[in-house]
C-alpha cells in the first residue's frame, strides 16, 4: 500500500496537481481522487483545466510579486531620494538667506563706497579750484619775488654806493686835525659798516 507522499507525487507526476494543493487531503482521499481520474476522462480534463488555471495564476502571481518588490524597491528609493531632495531644498533655503544677508551688505556697502566717492569728487572739485587759486597766487608771489629780489640787488647797489661814498668823505674828513671829528667819523663809520 502507497504512503500520502507517494500517492501525491502520483497526482503530480500523473495529473499536474501540485502537492500544495494534494496536501490538504488525507491518504483515503489521495486515493480516492486517483480511482475517480482513472475512471472518469472528463474529470481529468477538469483536473488538468483547474491544474493549467492554476499554473497560469502561480505566474500571475509571481509576475505580480515581482512588480510589487520592484515597486517597494522604487518607492524605498524614491523615499531615501525625497529626504535628500527636503536635505538639499533646507540647504538651498538657508544658504539662499545666508547669500540674501551677504547681498544685503554688499548692497549697502556699495552705496556706502558710492557716497564716498561722490564726496570725494566733490572734495576734488574743491581742492582742484584751490588749487587754481593758489597757483594763480604763486604766480603772483613769484612775480613779486622776482620783483623784490630786483628791488633787493637795486637797494643793495644804492647801499653799497651810499657806502663808497660815505668811505670816500669818510677818508676825506680823516685828513683834518681835529681828533674830536675824527673819533666821530669813525664811530660813524663802522656804524655804517654794520
Amino acid at each position: 500500500m502507497a504512503s500520502k507522499d507517494e500517492l501525491q507525487n502520483i497526482l503530480k507526476e500523473k495529473y499536474g496537481i501540485n502537492k500544495n494543493i494534494s496536501q490538504l487531503l488525507d491518504k483515503a482521499a489521495c486515493e480516492r481522487l486517483i480511482f475517480i481520474l482513472a475512471s472518469e476522462p472528463s474529470a481529468v480534463k477538469l483536473v488538468e483545466s483547474f491544474a493549467q488555471k492554476n499554473s497560469n495564476l502561480g505566474h500571475n502571481n509571481a509576475y505580480y510579486s515581482r512588480m510589487r518588490n520592484q515597486a517597494d524597491k522604487r518607492y524605498v528609493s524614491l523615499q531615501s531620494e525625497y529626504r535628500e531632495l527636503e536635505i538639499a531644498i533646507q540647504a538651498l533655503e538657508s544658504s539662499k538667506i545666508t547669500l540674501e544677508d551677504r547681498k544685503k551688505q554688499l548692497q549697502q556697502e556699495s552705496d556706502r563706497l558710492n557716497s564716498e566717492v561722490q564726496n570725494l569728487s566733490s572734495e576734488n572739485i574743491a581742492l582742484a579750484s584751490k588749487v587754481g587759486t593758489l597757483t594763480s597766487k604763486n604766480d603772483e608771489l613769484i612775480g613779486a619775488n622776482e620783483q623784490l629780489k630786483k628791488d633787493n640787488k637795486d637797494l643793495k647797489n644804492v647801499v653799497d654806493a651810499i657806502r663808497l661814498r660815505l668811505a670816500r668823505d669818510t677818508k676825506i674828513l680823516l685828513q683834518y686835525e681835529d681828533s674830536e671829528i675824527r673819533k666821530a667819523v669813525i664811530r660813524l663809520f663802522r656804524w655804517t659798516l654794520g
